[in-house]
C-alpha cells in the first residue's frame, strides 16, 4: 500500500483529503495541531499524530514515524494553512511573519524533510495546496495572496528541481471552498488595529463574508478539492496546476488582464459596493 502524509486535517480540505486517501486503499497518516480533532478519522483507519507545521521538531519526528514503520512516504499533502486578511498597512509585521510561518515555512519544512526519503526510492508526489488568490492579489488579501504567491513560486522552482529524481510536484488551486476558512479570516479581520483609510474596504471584506461565508453560492464542497488532489497523486504525470472550481478558473484567466484593467475593476466594484 502506498503513504501519504496528509497536514491540517481537522477539518475541510485536509479531512476530506485523507478520507479520500483512504477510500481508495492507501495508507493514512492524517495530522493536525490538535489530535482530538482526528479522532473520527482514527475510526475511519487512517493513522493520527499530532503536527504543528511551524515546529521542526514535530515535523521531524512525525516523518521519522512514517519511514520509521511504513519505509516509504510515497505522497505529502501540504494543506495546513489559514488566511490573514486586512490592507497592508494595518496588518502587524507580527502577523505577517505568523502567515507566512504557516503557509509557506510549513510547507517547505515538510518538503525538506520527505525529499530525502522520496529521492532515495525514486518516486514521489508533493501536492501543495494553494489557492486562486496565488495566482491573482485582490484588496484586503495582500497579505494571505503573498503567502500563497510565494508557495507557487518555490513549487515550480522545486518542480524542475526534483524532477531528474522521478518526484512530482502539484499546486492544487480552489477558488471558494465550503468550509469555515472565511469565518475564521473574518475573527482574525477584526482583531486588526485599523488605521482610518479603509473603512469602505473593511466593509466591503463584511458584506461579501457575510453573502459568500462558507465559500458561498460558487463554493466548491471539500471534497472536490479532495478528489482532485488523490487524483494528482494517483497519476504517472500530473499537470503542474489544478484549479477547482469556476471561480478558480476565472481567476487564473483574471491574472493575464493588463495591470491597469484589472485595477480599475478592483476600483469599480469599491465604488458599487461602497
Amino acid at each position: 500500500m502506498k503513504t501519504v502524509l496528509v497536514t491540517g486535517c481537522s477539518s475541510g480540505i485536509g479531512r476530506a483529503t485523507a478520507l479520500e486517501f483512504r477510500r481508495r486503499e492507501w495508507t493514512v497518516y492524517a495530522t493536525a495541531r490538535d489530535p482530538y480533532d482526528l479522532t473520527d478519522l482514527a475510526d475511519a483507519g487512517c493513522e493520527t499524530d499530532t503536527l504543528d507545521v511551524t515546529s521542526q521538531s514535530d515535523v521531524d519526528r512525525v516523518v521519522d514515524r512514517i519511514v520509521e514503520s511504513e519505509g516509504r512516504i510515497d505522497c505529502l499533502v501540504n494543506n495546513a494553512g489559514y488566511g490573514q486578511f486586512g490592507p497592508i498597512e494595518d496588518v502587524p509585521i507580527s502577523r505577517v511573519h505568523a502567515q507566512f510561518d504557516v503557509n509557506v515555512y510549513g510547507p517547505h519544512r515538510l518538503t525538506r524533510a520527505v525529499l530525502p526519503h522520496m529521492r532515495e526510492r525514486g518516486e514521489g508526489t508533493i501536492v501543495n495546496v494553494s489557492s486562486t488568490a496565488g495566482r491573482l492579489a485582490s484588496p484586503m488579501m495582500g497579505v494571505y495572496a503573498g503567502s500563497k504567491h510565494a508557495l507557487e513560486a518555490m513549487s515550480d522552482a522545486l518542480r524542475a528541481e526534483v524532477d531528474s529524481f522521478g518526484v512530482d510536484v502539484v499546486l492544487v488551486e480552489p477558488g471558494p471552498v465550503k468550509t469555515p476558512f472565511g469565518d475564521r479570516a473574518m475573527e482574525m479581520l477584526d482583531d486588526l488595529p485599523r488605521s482610518d483609510g479603509y473603512e469602505d474596504l473593511y466593509h466591503i471584506q463584511r458584506d461579501t463574508n457575510v453573502m459568500g461565508g462558507g465559500g458561498g453560492t460558487f463554493g466548491v464542497r471539500p471534497d472536490a478539492v479532495a478528489e482532485t488532489i488523490v487524483d494528482a497523486a494517483n497519476v504517472a504525470d500530473p499537470a503542474a496546476r489544478y484549479p477547482v472550481g469556476d471561480i478558480a478558473k476565472l481567476g487564473v484567466l483574471g491574472r493575464y488582464l493588463p495591470d491597469r484593467i484589472r485595477d480599475r475593476l478592483f476600483d469599480l466594484v469599491r465604488w458599487v459596493m461602497s
